[in-house]
């Protein structure tokens, strides 16, 4: 077979999904985005793992072109597929791609319909004679241009479904941080992250859109009084607390971490209400997709674990990325134990349970954070080169940070100045200035936590157990 032919049935492929996506995405829906939990779910760990330390925080966007990529390529491939064949795998691609949008409780009748479309024009196009080089490039523009309107049709959903959900107005008291002594050192990380810098980690494309209006809590299971609540119900309830939540996928220096203002209830308060009973040894958290992460009960109503359903995230209602319209929230455990996002449904149950990450291979122990330090600025000052800042954020969540050092060269570990606490869940702020002589340095950190816990500076990668090392920095005076 001509390599002629193989490219057109890769742009018609371009051009059969361009349509399927723009279809769904005309009612609210995405094949891509369904296309793309499953392989998040399937995807071998390694894979996932790659996926995560070279995409960084576009781990969506490079989901959503790998998508694309593999549909293109599959479209080439059934080119190859003798005539007789040829339908029913496109029959079957369309099948399967219509039950993707349709499995879960989060189900999606546009991104079917889009499914079954993509198929159709798939088969049509691949039934007619290869052309020339003009017919494979209207079929690539073609879907490139649908994918594209596709693409703005499901933002302005997902813009204006965040207006309305902002507009539900503030929950929690707008009170700001006090200042910790250390300025607005340019560099440093506020005390507080904006939502829009706040690092997002899920295994869903893009938020579901849920209507506050319709949400309820259902609070089921192994309890003498299952509940129903409304967003007003638990804003009733609420308390603020400050916290850092960390990312198991967080190595030493990056941004997968964020400080902020939380608005949410705490868990024994619903566990009062609800009285669960005495068998009942995990709570799951569920999400309206299924997804579950679960908590041991014990830990929970003792205070060990002290965990949260949150609803409100500085000052203002959970963003949809972040989980509107509540969440659960354990400071000390990484975001990925911590409990589900889009939660639908708080279910006590038995151990027989099982975590949508134990069947991936992680550790189906509680995950705490480890103390960890990075360092935001290193520069050396205008008026005399040698004189060099150093500054960053610790945490050691939950009891907090009691200490950061530096060490240059390898040289002995140093203290550095630190900023008050807002809460021990929070991150610290710290600080320092070194003399530096002309020359190439290394500059790494060190935090040790209240409880004397002291940074592991061994690297080791997040999978299974979380990520460990310094964070290093050199610089050139």
């Amino acid at each position: 077979m001509n390599g002629r032919r193989l490219l057109r049935a890769a742009a018609v492929g371009l051009g059969a999904l361009g349509a399927g996506e723009l279809l769904a995405a005309t009612r609210g829906g995405s094949v891509i985005d369904g296309i793309g939990r499953l392989g998040a779910d399937i995807a071998p760990v390694p894979v996932v793992e790659a996926m995560v330390a070279r995409a960084g925080r576009y781990d969506k966007e490079a989901t959503r072109a790998a998508v694309v990529a593999n549909v293109v390529a599959g479209s080439a491939g059934l080119a190859l597929l003798p005539e007789r064949l040829r339908t029913p795998a496109v029959a079957a691609l369309g099948a399967g791609t219509s039950a993707l949008a349709l499995r879960g409780a989060n189900r999606s009748a546009a991104g079917a319909f889009g499914g079954i479309a993509a198929a159709g024009v798939l088969r049509a196009g691949l039934r007619r004679s290869p052309g020339g080089l003009g017919s494979g490039l209207l079929w690539a523009t073609g879907g490139v241009g649908m994918l594209a309107a596709a693409e703005t049709l499901i933002r302005r959903a997902d813009k204006r479904h965040g207006e309305r959900v902002r507009q539900l107005g503030p929950m929690g008291s707008h009170v700001p941080m006090a200042e910790d002594g250390l300025g607005s050192e340019p560099g440093l990380s506020p005390l507080i992250t904006k939502v829009g810098r706040f690092y997002v980690a899920d295994v869903n494309s893009r938020p579901p859109r849920i209507d506050p209006r319709e949400w309820r809590l259902a609070i089921t299971g192994k309890v003498a009084h299952p509940l129903r609540l409304s967003l007003a119900d638990l804003a009733e309830q609420a308390v603020e607390f400050d916290a850092v939540m960390v990312c198991v996928h967080n190595t030493p220096g990056q941004h997968r971490a964020g400080n902020a203002r939380w608005f949410g209830v705490p868990l024994t308060a619903l566990f009062d209400h609800a009285m669960p009973d005495t068998d009942a040894t995990r709570l799951v958290t569920r999400a309206v997709d299924g997804y579950t992460i679960s908590l041991d009960m014990a830990k929970l109503r003792t205070g060990e674990l002290p965990g949260y359903l949150v609803i409100g995230m500085n000052g203002e209602p959970l963003p949809p990325e972040h989980g509107f319209p509540a969440r659960v929230f354990v400071p000390g455990i990484y975001g990925q134990y911590t409990g589900a996002k889009w939660i639908s449904e708080l279910e006590l149950s038995d151990d027989s349970h099982v975590d949508y990450w134990w069947k991936r291979g992680w550790t189906n122990e509680t995950l705490w954070v480890t103390p960890q330090s990075r360092i935001d600025v290193a520069s050396p000052g205008a008026g005399s080169p040698g004189k060099t800042t150093v500054a960053g954020v610790a945490w050691a969540p939950p009891q907090g940070v009691s200490a950061v050092d530096i060490r240059v060269d390898g040289t002995d570990w140093t203290p550095t100045e630190l900023g008050a606490e807002s809460a021990p869940a929070a991150w610290r702020r710290w600080r320092t200035v070194v003399d530096l002589p002309p020359g190439t340095h290394t500059i790494q950190a060190r935090v040790t936590g209240r409880s004397g816990e002291v940074q592991d500076g061994v690297d080791r990668p997040s999978f299974p157990s979380g990520p460990s090392g310094f964070h290093t920095v050199t610089l050139t005076i």
